[in-house]
């Protein structure tokens, strides 16, 4: 699995600021919607619902949202890189500016494992958080994380 194959172009944005979770979960499900044709409501209860469980902020300034969807045939994936950095509950208490979030079948196991384990693997490299930190084009950002999909999971 590459991050070419779960995330693509129009699915990478760069936002001004963002005030919380719950807005940041709204600008995801918005996203989802317009470049998968996903039910806003349904992505954002359940990107909610997984965040409830548990913060998904794994720190550097790194946030992996994620969740299982009715009805989605393979994972999907959406970038943000966030100008104002947001209060996450991060493991390291720091403010997250980059957000991977995925979403999957509810059905599926192994591909959702492989492609949190892909991402997670992929911005735990420095270089690379910093290049998608001094980007803030979409393209530019895009082309930094598909670039990175020599980065397999396991």
């Amino acid at each position: 699995m590459q991050l070419s194959e779960i995330l693509k172009p129009g699915a990478v944005r760069s936002l001004g600021q963002v005030t919380s979770k719950k807005r940041l979960f709204q600008e995801l499900s918005e996203l989802a919607n317009a470049e998968y044709r996903l039910p806003q409501s349904e992505v954002l209860d359940a990107l909610q619902e997984r965040e409830s469980l548990g913060p998904t902020g794994v720190g550097q300034g790194v946030a992996l949202p994620h969740a299982r969807l009715h009805g989605l045939d393979k994972v999907v994936g959406l970038f943000l890189r966030l100008e104002k950095p947001l209060d996450f509950d991060a493991v390291d208490r720091q403010p997250v500016d980059l957000v991977f979030a995925l979403l999957a079948p509810e059905t599926s196991g192994v591909d959702h494992l492989k492609a949190l384990a892909l991402v997670s693997r992929t911005l735990r490299d420095g270089d690379l958080r910093n290049k998608l930190r001094a980007n803030d084009n979409q393209a530019a950002l895009y082309a930094v994380l598909s670039a990175a999909q020599g980065i397999r999971a396991a």
